[in-house]
């Protein structure tokens, strides 16, 4: 049994039909297509399945093959005749009844508009595919798909958690390949693919395949909400992450995370709910009774919830501290976008991104206000209107010369600036561990593997003296070795005093 390759794992080289591929028209304009060799949807156009975007559209037989992060450009597409053809047909086979229903080998004559009507079969009417024709202007391009740019262009059906977010939460809950991850509140699945990247390990084993006995990283993933659980689960299916995801649609809160009485034995966990200290009891070592607890008894498990109100915050963080988690701490991200480009000045260089149309120099000043009042003495005296030859500076003769010759892209002032509007849902992370649990079986366990001595200290006897610490030992001896080298000869002393005590007639005299 073969397992299919997830685009967000292993996209390969190129783009490939039935697989997911993103149109980047803009930075935060991106969209998401699986990609179809033929309309099955039959929306009548001629070149087949067309994505329309306001940059022109894109028919996927362009797409298919090509290489990733590709220019595509875009191609002529009549969409004002899109079923016009088709509407026509189905009306004429209801005029004519069940004897225009099996024309399965039939086909129809050229239309007017020079497209060629394909097979009236049960599945519907459509019509034989032409070859797309490149137009003038409009381009596009395509991208592997990946957890950031999914999480840019996803159908939002909740809130999401955007790059900057949960980067950062998959590092503080250490989400490494082969790990088991908990995520309670699925959404729109932005963090579930994300995490399914982090975690991924290969793909679960069949029984053709022999047993490696590695770890495999999996996704526990969970939504309360019935039809955000339906959506979500198509996704996983379409993106090929069925072996690692695995998708439950249940209230955390409360009927717990056991998966048919299995423990997911997660060692990290995120919980994005309205309130997750209703979720904490269940995750728990032990509890009396017959538990089965969904954490891995054998690691320290690390948590995140996300929160937006404070409150959730309080109260999320004292539940914590009854149940024993530890390192608490709460953070709250704050992410901005810089944006750096060079401003340069000029008349001639076109209208470019970044570019102030004033003269750059003294004599390109002169230059422009000369031909101005020669423009207008000549309409005074003549009547004669004359219009300036503007040369396109974006043509290829000029950008060679701009870039080879000139070196605009070192002209000009380099700035920087903050953008003002970032993508970023602002919420409270709070971060908790949850220690392995340690019994006295453990302890005496782990004494007879690795025996240590153990020193004690000996006490005083009743009378004796005190013991004396390193530091007074060290005191001691400095004071000795002060005294030693006071009795030292080579030391000089006072002379005076030593005569007067001596002889006091000779100090006297002297």
């Amino acid at each position: 049994m073969l397992v299919k390759s997830s685009p967000f794992l292993h996209p390969g080289t190129v783009a490939q039909a039935g697989k997911l591929s993103i149109i980047h028209l803009k930075r935060d304009l991106q969209l998401p297509t699986v990609l179809k060799e033929h309309d099955e949807d039959h929306e009548g156009y001629a070149e087949g399945k067309v994505v329309n975007t306001r940059f022109g559209s894109f028919p996927h037989s362009t797409l298919i093959g090509q290489p990733w992060g590709t220019q595509i450009i875009a191609s002529k597409v009549d969409t004002g005749s899109r079923g016009r053809r088709i509407k026509e047909l189905e009306k004429k086979r209801k005029r004519n009844g069940p004897q225009a229903e099996d024309t399965s080998s039939k086909r129809q004559k050229t239309g007017e508009d020079g497209y060629t009507e394909a097979v009236i079969d049960g599945a519907g009417i459509g019509k034989e595919e032409v070859e797309a024709v490149a137009a003038q202007s409009g381009f596009a391009h395509l991208l592997a798909p990946t957890p950031e740019n999914w999480t840019s262009s996803l159908p939002h059906r909740t809130q999401v958690v955007y790059t900057p977010d949960y980067s950062y939460i998959l590092h503080r809950i250490r989400a490494r390949p082969g790990s088991a991850l908990i995520e309670a509140g699925a959404g729109s699945g932005s963090f579930t693919h994300a995490s399914a990247r982090a975690v991924y390990r290969g793909y679960p084993e069949t029984d053709e395949l022999p047993n490696k006995r590695r770890k495999v990283g999996k996704v526990w993933s969970y939504e309360f909400h019935e039809q955000r659980h339906q959506k979500l689960q198509e996704e996983i299916r379409e993106h090929d992450l069925e072996g690692i995801v695995e998708i439950t649609h249940r209230d955390v809160c409360e009927e717990g995370f056991l998966v048919d009485g299995q423990s997911p034995c997660a060692d990290a966990i995120f919980l994005d709910l309205p309130a997750p200290w209703l979720a904490l009891p269940h995750l728990v070592r032990s509890k009396p009774g017959s538990f089965v607890s969904p954490l891995n008894p054998s690691t320290p498990v690390h948590i995140c919830t996300f929160s937006p109100c404070i409150e959730q915050v309080q109260k999320t963080m004292s539940v914590m501290r009854q149940l024993g988690w530890v390192d608490i701490e709460m953070v709250a991200i704050a992410h901005r976008r810089l944006e750096i480009r060079r401003e340069r000045i000029g008349i001639d260089n076109g209208a470019q991104r970044g570019l102030q149309t004033g003269p750059a120099s003294v004599d390109e000043a002169l230059q422009r206000l000369l031909e101005v009042e020669g423009n207008f003495k000549l309409f005074h005296e003549t009547g004669a209107k004359t219009t300036r030859r503007k040369d396109n500076p974006n043509n290829r003769e000029k950008i060679i010369e701009s870039l080879v010759e000139r070196k605009v892209y070192k002209e000009g002032k380099l700035v920087h600036r903050t953008e003002q509007e970032v993508k970023n849902h602002t919420s409270y992370l709070v971060f908790a561990i949850l220690p392995q649990e340690w019994t006295e079986e453990d302890e005496a366990r782990m004494r007879n593997q690795w025996p240590i001595e153990i020193r004690h200290e000996v006490e005083p006897q009743a009378g004796g003296p005190n013991p004396i610490s390193k530091r007074a030992q060290k005191k001691a001896a400095k004071e000795a070795a002060n005294k030693v080298s006071g009795d030292n000869p080579s030391i000089p002393v006072d002379r005076t005093e030593t005569m007067t005590s001596e002889d006091p007639k000779a100090a006297g005299e002297k």
